[in-house]
């Protein structure tokens, strides 16, 4: 019963802990702070973190196997749901507040980093789309594989925030640094980990 309880308070502080940007933008705009280009700040901060949220849902099945995080396994999909809702956030602020709605199809075609950046958003929206259980039943096994888009779908991110950049490159390289190592993580522990674990249960 405890240990049900202290779950349920995690899933709420994990709940509440990913508005807190959606809460911290709000503030900005309430108070004017969003600089001389406030359409821009909007969209800059919600794709940021998108981004996070995707790169957050990726590092739980490395944390899982590298540090035995077990708990988290059961947060993925909320964390991924929350990448979902800041990349809407930022294509709604992009259309509405940046680039030309009214050009829509040819925003998206003429511009690569915004065909990259929408590809990216439509396999969220289409992760999204697919994460209630009863999707998951519905699916079977192509529910896994439709899954691993989430791979796809992050380095197009990175590549539409690299492609975004105009003098520096560090945030976005950094990014890139961190998916890359997240994607490594996985057949390195395959590889390695499992190796760590044989050698345990013969030894025992």
């Amino acid at each position: 019963m405890a240990a049900e309880k202290w779950g349920i308070a995690r899933w709420w502080g994990i709940f509440l802990l990913s508005l807190g940007p959606l809460v911290f933008l709000v503030y900005r705009v309430v108070s004017r702070d969003l600089g001389p280009d406030p359409g821009e700040a909007i969209t800059r901060f919600s794709g940021l973190w998108a981004l996070n949220f995707l790169l957050i849902t990726l590092a739980v099945t490395p944390a899982n196997q590298w540090l035995k995080l077990r708990w988290l396994v059961r947060y993925r999909r909320m964390l991924g749901l929350y990448s979902w809702f800041y990349a809407t956030l930022h294509f709604i602020s992009g259309f509405l507040l940046v680039l030309d709605i009214q050009n829509f199809v040819q925003e998206i075609t003429k511009r690569p980093y915004i065909t990259v950046g929408f590809v990216a958003f439509v396999i969220l929206v289409m992760l999204a789309a697919t994460s209630p259980k009863f999707m998951v039943r519905k699916l079977g096994r192509n529910w896994k594989k439709l899954h691993k888009l989430v791979y796809l779908s992050g380095v197009l991110a990175v590549v539409h925030f690299i492609w975004l950049a105009r003098a520096d490159y560090t945030e976005p390289f950094t990014y890139a640094f961190i998916l890359a190592l997240l994607l490594v993580m996985r057949p390195a522990y395959r590889r390695f980990g499992s190796s760590s674990r044989a050698r345990r249960t013969v030894l025992n």
